[in-house]
């Protein structure tokens, strides 16, 4: 049995543990409030702009129609979005689990041939991807300090500029999609190049418009704007998705905290009980002796 200096130096850990996941807790609840705000008003615009985008597929004159350049898969760039700090229980092995299973069921060719391009936001992502010799584009990972159209744009950037260029000939986009406090939805998309409308999971609409200004000068400016919108919103969505994370993992963490402070506390009580029945006892022994 643990003396009693052992388990009273293991409550006063527990508590003190118990304490700094509360505090954490209280920590991510405050910024998943701004976080979900910003994905709640991002979603409406992200998905209409998504819908033109496929709308518009296939109507695009010069640069803007090579984002839906469909061409034979050799290099693959995969944007893969985590979280800078860890506490958020299985929220960055998930999707390094599922980019991993991504590159399994549709690159693995590519992958033994040295294509896959890993493309981290997020230092999470840098350092798994980086540890494991993966071909990485380190510029781009630190958008967290703080969330931003300026930060995201200049990755969105590069993937649709590298794209372009035919560096790469697929770009997909891996990421925690925010449902509620206690919810992640894995996504995995394909950003580049453009899904025709039969494909996209948005489906087809009317793609009967009236231009005003004219229709290239609108393509060339929607496409661009759509495709950087995309990343920004999966950007705040992984963001508001971690402090949910968070906030669940802290909450389990203080339950476990309590559970185990009522352990010890048993135990606490049970080894100053036994040590007062031996000290009884041993005064009781000598009184006989003496006797």
């Amino acid at each position: 049995m643990p003396s009693l200096k052992e388990v009273k130096s293991r409550i006063q850990s527990v508590t003190s543990t118990q304490q700094i996941t509360k505090a954490m807790k209280m920590v991510a609840a405050a910024k998943l409030r701004r976080a979900q705000d910003n994905i709640t008003e991002m979603r409406p615009y992200a998905q209409k702009l998504s819908s033109l985008l496929q709308n518009l597929y296939g109507q695009s004159e010069g640069e803007s129609a090579g984002y839906s350049e469909a061409r034979p898969v050799n290099n693959v760039l995969l944007i893969v979005v985590t979280s800078d700090k860890g506490l958020c229980g299985a929220f960055n092995s998930n999707v390094f689990k599922a980019a991993r299973k991504h590159i399994e069921d549709n690159y693995a060719s590519e992958s033994s041939a040295g294509g896959i391009t890993i493309l981290p936001i997020g230092k999470k992502a840098f350092e798994y991807y980086t540890k494991r010799n993966f071909n990485v584009v380190g510029d781009y990972w630190n958008q967290f300090m703080p969330v931003s159209f300026d930060n995201s744009r200049k990755a969105s950037e590069f993937a649709m500029k590298s794209f372009l260029d035919k560096k790469y000939d697929r770009v997909d986009l891996i990421y925690n999609e925010f449902k509620n406090v206690a919810t992640q939805i894995m996504r995995v998309e394909q950003f580049l190049p453009v899904l025709p409308p039969e494909e996209s999971t948005n489906g087809g609409l009317d793609r009967d418009y009236i231009f005003q200004p004219s229709k290239n000068e609108i393509v060339e400016e929607l496409i661009p704007k759509t495709l950087k919108i995309q990343v920004y919103k999966a950007i705040l969505d992984s963001n508001a998705a971690e402090h949910g994370a968070r906030m669940t993992a802290m909450d389990q963490a203080t339950d476990n905290a309590g559970e185990l402070l009522k352990e010890l506390k048993l135990t606490y009580n049970r080894t100053r009980q036994a040590a007062i029945t031996k000290e009884i006892l041993e005064i009781v022994g000598g009184a006989e002796a003496l006797g």
